[in-house]
């Protein structure tokens, strides 16, 4: 039975390498792009080489943005005494899709895996620390994902942040054990930090 020729076999392997895509998947978006106006596929590589260009993590909360800080950091009608800590970028606009959290956010970009050899250097820990140690932090929520290695990451969190004797909370269990946060509904992450938990 024929197979694919090498170069749409090429263009389903690199897109099956972006994050939730199965090969199924990767097979009709490759098809899809293949079949596209040439103008149509013009634009879609000049959107991610114009976003790879003139994108940079915030200096503040490490989220994505195109100004010097971003949106959130910079908005001062948001609660910055309250930073909910966030593993990825996508958790980040999972909770603003709820539109109910008004404090600011820390991206640490993964979360601490032993397995995958991703130690507390690889993350943005050290900057969490910093940050809450110039002051003015009355409260720090950890949203790592509920399963084992957002659980380690959150007890190595509460164990550095604990010395600055600011309110360490952890968003409520009510979340699925295992899910992943940017997949959880607007209104279950809504009850998720409403009924946050202080960490004694």
């Amino acid at each position: 039975m024929a197979g694919f020729p090498k170069k749409i076999e090429n263009l389903i392997t690199e897109i099956s390498k972006l994050p939730g895509i199965g090969p199924k998947s990767a097979e009709r978006i490759a098809l899809h792009i293949i079949s596209m106006d040439d103008y149509k596929v013009d634009s879609l590589v000049n959107a991610i080489k114009d976003a790879r260009k003139n994108l940079h993590l915030c200096p503040i909360c490490f989220n994505l943005t195109d100004k010097e800080v971003c949106d959130i950091c910079s908005d001062s009608k948001r609660d910055h005494s309250t930073i909910c800590v966030v593993e990825e970028v996508s958790d980040l606009y999972a909770i603003e899709k709820s539109g109910e959290y008004r404090g600011v956010y820390h991206v640490l970009h993964g979360r601490i895996d032993p397995m995958n050899h991703i130690s507390v250097e690889d993350l943005k820990i050290k900057e969490l620390v910093e940050r809450v140690a110039k002051g003015g932090v009355k409260e720090v929520i950890i949203a790592t994902n509920p399963n084992f290695n957002g659980d380690i990451t959150s007890l190595y969190l509460q164990k550095v942040l604990k010395p600055f004797g600011v309110k360490i909370s952890r968003i409520a269990t009510g979340l699925p054990k295992g899910t992943e946060i940017d997949f959880v509904d607007s209104v279950t992450l809504i009850m998720a930090i409403k009924d946050r938990k202080e960490i004694k």
